[in-house]
């Protein structure tokens, strides 16, 4: 098989000890990739039909996890066939954000680093989606590890995932993947990891067969260093921790309520909400629908019809967001949010993130995850079904009820959401 040059010189920084640089392969090499058909860094389907678009997503997953340690891109095509030829498949915008999809749509955690494109290769076009090694490895497909062997698709081993765990600790560049050195196994909560965390995480038949020791699952899940550093991670402390506030101080949530549209009004309600990441949601949860009133008006028409002041799935959406997205780094702030009389307003510590800024913030396919572990924790515990469509989903909801649009001031220190309340409230 003929060698890229690209992707040789590429190898060869490895091979010297630099970082590796990916970037996006050329049309020459895109050509090159889709006639080989030994390489484990390709995929081919003829269209998005059938079991398709499931095969992709799972070659997609393995690309991200990387096993053979390549650090170069893996490439999924749509629209060629097995032996590398195109098949004259129309390459639609529908089709282009189906693939899209397969990075928000909360199906392969922690989300994969892809582009989606069209590509005119051979004299025909051709959809391309290429797929970075991820920072954080395993990545999970329906809750299992995907990986490549030669060129075909397969399920991770307990080797293999110790040979990805290994990757990742040397790898993580993320904050929650760092260790709490201050904390042991003891300050996490074993029975909730085992009887709650893992069967939402793993698929059932790979949770059966699991025959891992405890410390090499929560290895698996990011929740410790390592095997042979049996650490808790930021992450760890922030699920599965007994007492996560301890280590991280900063990782609650402060709520009032405050009777008028000033500071300095009567605060009438408050609240810490304090604890795991998920009781830190559901108390804000519940806050806010105590808070939410609903008028009932059954002299308008023959049915009764309910009207909250906000609808609540939206203020759901933004303080979700606002806890995944926050930083847990360098500051001991807390997640604030404050309900006025017309107003509610959710303030996040950190500011934009990695391909996320100012500019672009709250716009459909500007994503980006500081905390890429707690996402992936968010997602297993059903606070998060889909990555990327918190703030899109606000939106809908607050202009279906009738409201403005969430008002977002970004800056280096934080992001302050204001949501106001509705004309006829």
């Amino acid at each position: 098989m003929r060698v890229l040059r690209s992707a040789a010189r590429r190898s060869a920084l490895h091979a010297c000890g630099r970082a590796p640089v990916t970037a996006a392969y050329s049309n020459r090499e895109l050509e090159a990739l889709m006639g080989d058909l030994e390489s484990d860094l390709v995929e081919r389907k003829e269209s998005m039909r059938g079991d398709s678009p499931g095969k992709i997503r799972e070659a997609v997953c393995a690309f991200a996890n990387d096993l053979p340690d390549h650090r170069r891109p893996g490439v999924a095509f749509v629209g060629a066939a097995d032996d590398g030829t195109p098949v004259g498949l129309p390459i639609t915008d529908e089709l282009l954000r189906q693939l899209a999809d397969i990075k928000t749509d909360g199906n392969i955690v922690p989300p994969p680093t892809l582009t989606v494109g069209r590509h005119v290769l051979r004299g025909h076009a051709v959809a391309v989606v290429t797929v970075e090694p991820a920072d954080a490895p395993p990545v999970r497909y329906r809750g299992r590890v995907r990986i490549r062997v030669g060129p075909r698709r397969a399920v991770a081993s307990a080797q293999d995932e110790r040979i990805l765990n290994e990757k990742r600790r040397y790898r993580d560049p993320h904050f929650d993947a760092r260790p709490v050195r201050t904390a042991t196994l003891d300050d996490l909560k074993a029975a909730h990891f085992e009887h709650e965390y893992l069967p939402a995480a793993l698929a059932p038949e790979e949770l059966a067969a699991n025959a891992r020791t405890p410390e090499e699952r929560l290895a698996a899940a990011k929740m410790i260093v390592a095997v042979d550093d049996p650490v808790p991670t930021v992450a760890g402390i922030l699920v599965l921790g007994k007492r996560p506030q301890d280590y991280i101080p900063g990782a609650y949530a402060q709520f009032l309520r405050v009777a008028g549209n000033e500071w300095g009004d009567a605060v009438v309600d408050e609240a810490r909400c304090e604890g795991l990441i998920e009781d830190v949601v559901r108390r804000l949860d519940d806050k806010l629908i105590s808070h939410n009133r609903t008028a009932v008006d059954f002299l308008s028409g023959p049915v009764e019809t309910r009207t909250s002041t906000y609808p609540i799935g939206a203020l759901q959406q933004l303080v979700r967001n606002a806890v995944m997205h926050r930083t847990y780094e360098g500051t001991n702030a807390p997640v604030h949010v404050y309900w006025f009389d017309d107003r509610i307003e959710i303030i996040s510590p950190g500011g934009p993130y990695g391909a996320v800024n100012a500019e672009n913030f709250g716009r459909p396919g500007a994503v980006d995850y500081r905390n890429p572990i707690v996402a992936e924790a968010m997602r297993v515990t059903g606070l998060v079904q889909r990555y990327g469509f918190g703030i899109p989903a606000a939106r809908r909801e607050l202009t279906d009820n009738g409201q403005d649009e969430p008002e977002f001031r970004v800056d280096a220190s934080s992001v302050r959401c204001t949501v106001r309340v509705g004309r006829s409230a």
